[in-house]
């Protein structure tokens, strides 16, 4: 029975992250579970004194909903410590700051928490300690190999929660409902049936400050290589035998083991772009390479798509196309199932508009279902009909799922190790294949669909 977690110690926490996304959901997730007690403390080498990171969190608690009470109670215990990560006299100071059993939050860049880990080996740990790590969890298929190593040498696997946040969005789990418990649609979820599926997360927003991170990683890492990825195996994994971690995880893993780029090319498999200046709505938007802090000579794309096949009985040949961009048009975010036309049409039946579509949208939750039915009037024509129902929203944020995992000691919601190499495996031949030189950079006015020589989109 894992231990119960007491602390949690977020390192970075004068960060971004922090702020935006952490506190807001552990006042939320607090907040829902009144009984729940936890001590929280920050760390990190800016310097703030204790006045400013209450002022910080209860603004972050505020704007998460978090009651009166509850931020009155977490307020009441909680510190910041200036001091270096990657020192483990450091790291041991943080850790005898903490209340009972710690979950130690890595809210840092990937190279720090790397550094951060290797000073854990000097560090004596308490019993049931839990590392929680930020995606993208390395930088390649050898480092995220590497950096397993060390995290199982200090704490074993279940105690191990790889951050993807996608993973605490209902509508991924509501995948799982949906396949599982209709009958009419698991006997058609595989290459028999179903012609090509999309798994898009295009955005409208555009760098929005975060250049520090995002040109070194761009959208294939930041988005396919973690999320989308994460997506996929969720949405095309064998039926699990419960809803456990283990049954769960091992059905995950299954799929990710099985999936490479389409036909193996990647150049052929995948396409990049970056977005010059443009309107969004009726937002200015500058070109990516005059965005402050960006160096254009990293050649980062802002819109990425990758074709992807799964090896295996039931998705053999099936194209999964996985697609994430900035300063968009449109905020797409769904999976779009294209079914195989049917294999006749009876004489006289006319007006076919084509072949029958499942939508599933993120945020707000959403199912559409396009088919075609006999048209008003003329019975022997055919219409294009639309089903859409709404499918149940979560009780908390994506993140307040992630850190209910981690205080439950439940990595259900996590990135198992060997699965997050292997992502890097999956998109390790784009990459090199973007680094080579005359791979082309597409061009998109912000604003647009995206480059206009990208057909079908």
């Amino acid at each position: 029975m894992a231990q119960q977690i007491k602390t949690i110690l977020i390192l970075g926490a004068s960060g971004d992250l922090a702020a935006r996304l952490l506190l807001p959901a552990l006042g939320q997730l607090l907040t829902r579970e009144p009984k729940r007690r936890v001590t929280l403390i920050g760390a990190g080498i800016d310097e703030l004194t204790d006045a400013r990171w209450k002022s910080i969190l209860k603004a972050s608690f505020t704007e998460g909903g978090a009651s009166a009470a509850v931020v009155d109670r977490v307020l009441k215990n909680t510190r910041y410590l200036r001091l270096d990560v990657t020192k483990a006299g450091d790291l041991t100071t943080a850790l005898e700051a903490c209340d009972g059993t710690p979950a130690m939050y890595f809210a840092l860049p990937p190279a720090i928490t790397a550094r951060a880990c290797d000073a854990l080996s000097d560090v004596s740990l308490p019993k049931g300690t839990i590392l929680a790590l930020e995606k993208p969890f390395g930088t390649d298929e050898a480092g995220a190999h590497a950096l397993n190593k060390k995290l199982l040498s200090l704490v074993p696997e279940t105690q191990v929660h790889r951050i993807d946040h996608f993973l605490g969005v209902s509508t991924v789990f509501n995948l799982v409902g949906l396949r599982f418990a209709n009958r009419v649609f698991e006997p058609v979820w595989n290459s028999s049936h179903i012609e090509k599926v999309e798994i898009v997360y295009d955005e409208q927003l555009a760098l929005e400050g975060r250049a520090r991170y995002y040109d070194k990683a761009g959208a294939l890492v930041d988005m396919i290589q973690s999320h989308l990825l994460q997506v996929l195996a969720v949405f095309a994994m064998e039926p699990p035998s419960s809803m456990s971690a283990a049954d769960l995880r091992d059905a995950k893993g299954q799929v990710l083991r099985a999936t490479r780029v389409y036909d193996s090319n990647p150049q052929q498999s995948s396409r990049r772009a970056r977005y010059t200046a443009g309107k969004v709505g009726r937002r200015s938007i500058p070109s990516y390479v005059d965005e402050d802090g960006v160096d254009p000579k990293m050649g980062t794309e802002t819109l990425a798509e990758v074709t992807v096949e799964i090896d295996t009985w039931r998705w053999a040949r099936v194209p999964f196309v996985l697609r994430s961009g900035k300063a968009l048009c449109d905020k797409r975010r769904e999976i779009i199932v294209t079914f195989k036309d049917v294999p006749h049409l009876p004489t006289g039946l006319t007006g076919l508009t084509g072949p029958t579509v499942l939508r599933i949208y993120f945020t707000p939750d959403r199912l559409s279902l396009e088919l075609n039915v006999n048209g008003p009037g003329k019975p022997e024509e055919l219409d294009r009909a639309t089903l859409t129902t709404d499918l149940g929203a979560g009780e908390l944020l994506p993140y307040g799922e992630v850190l209910a995992g981690i205080l439950n000691g439940d990595p259900t919601l996590s990135v198992r190790g060997d699965t997050a190499e292997h992502c890097w495996r999956i998109v390790g031949p784009v990459l090199e294949a973007w680094h080579a030189k005359g791979f082309p950079m597409d061009e998109y006015e912000a604003g647009t669909m995206g480059p206009s020589n990208w057909d079908g989109d």
